[in-house]
C-alpha cells in the first residue's frame, strides 16, 4: 500500500505547548504512525491510529512530559509509517517550543508591530519589563535581528499563567 502522510497541524514554526495537536491525512501500513519530538538531546515517543483503508484524517497529540530533557526551543516532530520499515516515509516539522521559551508558557496571542516599537518597547507593554527574549524566541523564524523589526509584522507574543 502507498503512503501519503499530509501533515495539516503543526505548521513549521508553529509555537507549541507541553501538548502538542497533530492533525492531517494519511493512510499508513496497519493504520499507524509512529510520533516523534526531539531536539537532539532528548526525544519523546508516541503513536497515531490513522486507519488503513485510503486515505483517512486523522487527529491526535503527543504529551511533552515535565521529565523531558529538551535544552532546545526548536524541535522536531517527526510522523513514519509504523511499518517497521526504517526507510518507509516520514514527516519532519521544526516547532517552537513555548515552555522553553517563557516559563509557565499558556499559549501567545499576536501583536501587529507600530511605527517606532521597538521588541524593548513590546515587551514593557505586554509583560512589564524590558525583556523581549520571550518574543524574540517565539519569532524566531521572521525575526533575524532583535533590533530590525518593521511596521506591519505580527508578531507572536508568548503567555504565561504565572
Amino acid at each position: 500500500m502507498a503512503v501519503t502522510l499530509d501533515i495539516q497541524q503543526p505548521q513549521p514554526f508553529d509555537l507549541v505547548g507541553s501538548t502538542i495537536l497533530i492533525a492531517g491525512n494519511a493512510t499508513a501500513f496497519e493504520g499507524t504512525l509512529s510520533i516523534t519530538v526531539s531536539e537532539g538531546h532528548d526525544e519523546v515517543t508516541s503513536f497515531i491510529q490513522v486507519g488503513s483503508l485510503g486515505l483517512r484524517q486523522f487527529q491526535g497529540s503527543v504529551e511533552i512530559p515535565a521529565s523531558a530533557a529538551f535544552t532546545l526551543n526548536r524541535l522536531f516532530l517527526t510522523l513514519a509509517d509504523d511499518s517497521g520499515n526504517e526507510n518507509g516515509p516520514s514527516v519532519t516539522i521544526p516547532v517552537l517550543y513555548g515552555p522553553l521559551i517563557l516559563p509557565g508558557y499558556a499559549g501567545w496571542q499576536p501583536y501587529t508591530v507600530q511605527p517606532g516599537d521597538t521588541l524593548t518597547a513590546i515587551a514593557q507593554s505586554q509583560y512589564g519589563n524590558g525583556d523581549f527574549q520571550p518574543i524574540f524566541e517565539a519569532n524566531q523564524n521572521i525575526l533575524a535581528n532583535p533590533n530590525l523589526i518593521f511596521p506591519g509584522q505580527v508578531l507572536r507574543i508568548p503567555r504565561n499563567d504565572i
